[in-house]
């Protein structure tokens, strides 16, 4: 049965409902006048951002946060470009997301027309699929096949390019039905296979990430660890996973890993890599995890079979969906008297020491303890409070001392796109507005997307921003002084008046500078955001010279000399 003829923008729109779509992000362009004029008389709130790469990174979080595909909308040429870093994330990060760009249309096609770009060529190897819709009638087609791709095995971002006058053409055209994410399921024989090599193991340690988890697969995984008595630890931005207060949780897998959990790493003789790809900032430069051949027995569980030894060649591999493996495994015959007991409370002391105050601020010389900062977060904010945060030295901070209350409370980029923290924060605040949303942000990262707080304040998005003030781009500087010590070069920088920024866009800001002001600062933070649905930005100033928990710039300069001088 066919619908009455409708214009191609309300075919998308229509199919977008059929879909489950309930909140699309984007900025508006010409291009796609007709899916404005659609979106008019929808119940899909639209949310209006201020620039393309913020609207992405917005639709990034959303698939995160809810595990449906985050719908974002821009214009042509600029327009997609400005979305691709969030595209990009999508990818590396396994996110569903479906990018809408408005095309020229197919009488310019080709002509390299006003903002025309070739967007298979553009997008090719950064989206699952990418494709344009050339007729009207094809959209519910497109639609279901672009929901189904960014849904099924490895999750993942997919771009569909919208002709402009393809969108305003008429069509009479049956809708499709609802989409179904399609994941595949491990064998028993492979359960089997995995509790033998299991049984034989003295030191196995269980490593979770990835995306595609919903909160029964983390309860699940959780049963499947306490029964056999496992340590558990989450890769690179993936922490959240499992309740960091859970007796088995013993840390995070990726960028300055606790050197202790790193040789568990090493050492472990089974090792379960349950959902997470194994990249770069998991393995420390694959190196905790040798490539291609590991010297650990590798059990590796991913979406997808293109993955699966595409680098590691694991003993057992294994092609399933988070829900589908967690399912089966807290179903599993647990493994009686198993050779490690013990070794989960050791390493859960390991971590407590891990998190402990470092010496840097021991000596209270400091005067603002970034430390005790996330202690008074955690003290103050829920334990579902979601903590977002971009790409920066200053995201350690809540990397190795935030304890994340379990799915979902992290939102942070495994590609290290800066960024991502305010626009996500934003979103997520968007998303599920009874939820306390604190964001972690670089000065410098701020500054990429800080524009967004506009968007939070016309969406009523009480979401508390901490802005880490050093003056600098952190990481660079750490590295240039590592390799070029005492040569700054294309590092340094001159920043606004975040607090008064923040109140300029209507919200409320503060300048934290002593240890002491933080708590009450953040106190006032927590009951304005409630009561006002407006944010809130702390601007923490600090020396810039705390640029890690472990190291000054001081230190890591001095010791490259040293080494330069040999």
């Amino acid at each position: 049965m066919t619908h009455p003829s409708r214009s191609g923008g309300q075919i998308l729109v229509d199919a977008l409902k059929i879909h489950g779509v309930d909140t699309a992000f984007g900025v508006p362009g010409e291009s796609y006048l007709d899916v404005l004029d659609a979106l008019h008389e929808s119940d899909i709130r639209f949310v209006i951002n201020r620039q393309e790469g913020g609207a992405a990174f917005m639709a990034d979080a959303y698939g995160k946060m809810t595990g449906k595909p985050g719908i974002c909308f821009v214009t042509r040429g600029p327009g997609a470009t400005n979305a691709s870093i969030g595209v990009h994330t999508a990818y590396q990060d396994s996110t569903p997301m479906i990018l809408f760009i408005g095309q020229v249309g197919g009488d310019f096609i080709d002509r390299e027309a006003f903002q025309e770009v070739d967007y298979r060529r553009m997008y090719g190897q950064m989206a699952k699929w990418v494709a344009q819709i050339d007729r009207a009638e094809r959209i519910p087609e497109y639609l279901a096949r672009a929901f189904q791709v960014a849904t099924s095995g490895r999750q993942g971002p997919v771009v569909l390019a919208l002709p402009e006058d393809m969108l305003v053409r008429q069509a009479a055209v049956a809708d499709t039905r609802r989409y179904q994410p399609v994941q595949a399921s491990p064998s028993q024989a492979q359960v089997d296979t995995l509790r033998a090599m299991l049984a034989e193991a003295r030191r196995p340690l269980l490593l979770l990430g990835g995306s595609g988890w919903t909160a029964q697969a983390s309860a699940d995984i959780a049963r499947f660890a306490e029964a056999n008595q496992l340590p558990v630890a989450c890769a690179f931005r993936y922490q959240d996973l499992l309740d960091n207060d859970h007796p088995h949780y013993i840390g995070d897998v990726g960028i300055g890993i606790n050197p202790k959990l790193a040789a568990r790493v090493r050492d472990a003789d089974v090792l379960i890599a349950l959902g997470p790809r194994l990249g770069e900032m998991t393995t420390s430069g694959y190196s905790v995890i040798e490539a291609p051949l590991p010297r650990q027995r590798l059990v590796h569980i991913h979406a997808s079979m293109e993955e699966l030894g595409s680098v590691y060649q694991a003993e057992l591999m294994i092609a399933s969906g988070m829900p589908q493996a967690a399912a089966m495994l807290a179903a599993m015959a647990p493994v009686e008297a198993p050779a490690w007991a013990g070794s989960v409370a050791q390493a859960k002391e390991e971590l407590r020491a891990w998190q402990a105050r470092p010496a840097i601020f021991q000596d209270g010389q400091a005067p603002l303890d970034l430390w005790q900062v996330v202690q008074d977060i955690d003290a103050l904010a829920p334990h579902d409070t979601i903590i977002t945060n971009g790409a920066g030295n200053y995201a350690t901070w809540a990397h190795r001392f935030h304890r994340y209350g379990g799915m979902r409370t992290q939102l942070a980029p495994t590609s290290g796109a800066m960024g991502y923290s305010v626009p996500a924060g934003v979103a997520a605040k968007v998303i599920d507005p009874q939820r306390t949303v604190i964001t972690f942000a670089g000065d410098g990262e701020f500054m990429m997307n800080g524009q967004e707080l506009a968007t939070a304040v016309q969406y009523g998005a009480g979401v508390i921003v901490i802005v880490f003030n050093n003056r600098m781009f952190g990481t660079i500087r750490m590295h240039q002084e590592r390799e070029y010590p005492g040569r700054v070069s294309g590092t340094d920088l001159e920043n606004p008046d975040f607090a008064a920024l923040a109140q300029a866009y209507g919200g409320q800001g503060e300048i934290v500078e002593r240890t002491a002001q933080f708590a009450p600062a953040l106190q006032r933070a927590l009951s304005f955001t409630r009561e006002k649905n407006l944010p809130a930005v702390i601007e923490l100033r600090y020396d810039g010279n705390l640029i890690t928990p472990g190291a000054t710039l001081d230190t890591i300069r001095a010791n490259a000399a040293k080494e330069k001088a040999k």
